[in-house]
């Protein structure tokens, strides 16, 4: 699958042709917020490989074991992948893993399957298909996606595939719906706070009709921001995941 870019490195990618042109250093564009902002974008559109790459060679050994520990299977965007976090195992995946051991006292072991820059409809079309391909029955599978169909989806077909995805994850699956960007990145977020309220109020009607449980990462993962999102101010940080983790724990019971 090609990874597509966020809807932030979108911006950052222009915006990185900029502060590097000839007159950014003498404007003072290249050193200021704006040039760190993107360098920071780009340092974390380097991380998608490696953090990729990790995961890759965790699902093959995983996969490789015998045992009759519990699988857990995640599905869904680069917030699943841990971009943003220092290293992989410490978004939160990684996180809610330890939760889960150490609340159940069980080796609990996940595969993830997510993809950075993942939309709905890749879920739809080849997570699941993986998924169903495995030679293993989980005992958990949760599925974090949409943030992406916000840029690349239009509206209706957006609330649409919402209601597919709902349908199509198996029975027991756990979503994450989508933070809130309340009081973030100043104009666009307050006009976007609507239109992502809508997209949960959808999220949670589908999920209530199939008896599929949500992480409420809306609830959780909520101003004040300082210290919760990643140099690309996108992404969550260590800390911004550990909010995630709350809802997802909270979710799986």
């Amino acid at each position: 699958m090609t990874i597509r870019k966020s809807p932030v490195e979108i911006v950052a990618t222009m915006g990185t042709k900029i502060t590097r042109s000839p007159g950014a250093e003498l404007s003072g564009l290249r050193s200021g917020r704006f040039g760190r902002w993107a360098d920071g974008v780009t340092a974390m559109r380097e991380d998608c490989a490696a953090f990729a790459g990790f995961w890759r060679a965790h699902n093959d050994q995983v996969l490789g074991l015998t045992g009759t520990e519990p699988v857990w299977v995640a599905l869904g965007d680069s917030t699943a992948q841990g971009l943003g976090a220092p290293t992989p195992d410490l978004g939160y995946v990684g996180q809610s893993l330890a939760g889960l051991r150490r609340r159940t006292e069980l080796s609990w072991r996940v595969v993830n399957l997510s993809v950075s820059g993942a939309c709905i409809r890749d879920v739809l079309n080849s997570q699941l298909g993986t998924l169903a391909g495995l030679s293993l029955g989980p005992a958990l599978v949760t599925c974090g996606i949409g943030v992406n169909d916000i840029l690349y989806t239009p509206p209706g077909r957006l609330f649409a595939d919402v209601r597919s995805l709902a349908a199509a994850v198996p029975e027991g699956t756990v979503l994450l719906d989508l933070p809130v960007p309340a009081r973030m990145w100043g104009l666009v977020g307050r006009i976007s706070v609507p239109y992502v309220a809508r997209i949960n109020r959808v999220l949670h009607e589908a999920a209530r009709e199939r008896g599929l449980r949500v992480a409420r990462v809306s609830d959780h993962f909520t101003p004040p921001w300082v210290g919760k999102f990643a140099s690309d101010c996108f992404h969550p940080s260590q800390a911004g995941y550990r909010d995630w983790t709350r809802a997802v724990l909270a979710a799986i019971g």
